[in-house]
């Protein structure tokens, strides 16, 4: 276990079944489900089971069975909404100048409607 990662942050209670969450789909590394502040009309996210910060500790630090499982999930929950063909968006904060809001790793897969330009 990473000795940085607060194990007391939501998405560890979640994991725990200490707070209840709508789920979406899981397998044996990755859990999905529903954000409880949507800004889309779909608007899910997926975790890894296992302690990992953000991103960059996930893809350092994971097996490959893990990226595997987690990877799977995100296209399981594509194809449960069938979003592949309209499109969708995911995105991932790392860090205080990434607006992460919960130390653990996750990515927010958004869809439902046109997103708009991230940038122009």
């Amino acid at each position: 276990m990473n000795n940085l990662y607060d194990v007391n942050n939501i998405f560890a209670k979640i994991l725990r079944s200490e707070v209840p969450c709508n789920k979406i789909l899981e397998n044996e590394y990755a859990l999905a489900f529903s954000d409880i502040n949507p800004q889309a009309p779909i608007h899910t996210l997926v975790i890894p089971k296992n302690p990992y910060i953000n991103f960059h500790d996930f893809t350092k630090n994971a097996s490959t069975k893990e990226h595997e499982s987690f990877w799977t999930l995100v296209n399981a929950v594509i194809e449960h909404y069938k979003v592949e063909v309209e499109g969708f968006r995911i995105i991932t904060n790392s860090g205080n100048n990434g607006n992460q809001d919960v130390p653990h790793f996750h990515i927010h897969l958004l869809a439902g409607v046109n997103l708009g330009r991230m940038m122009n």
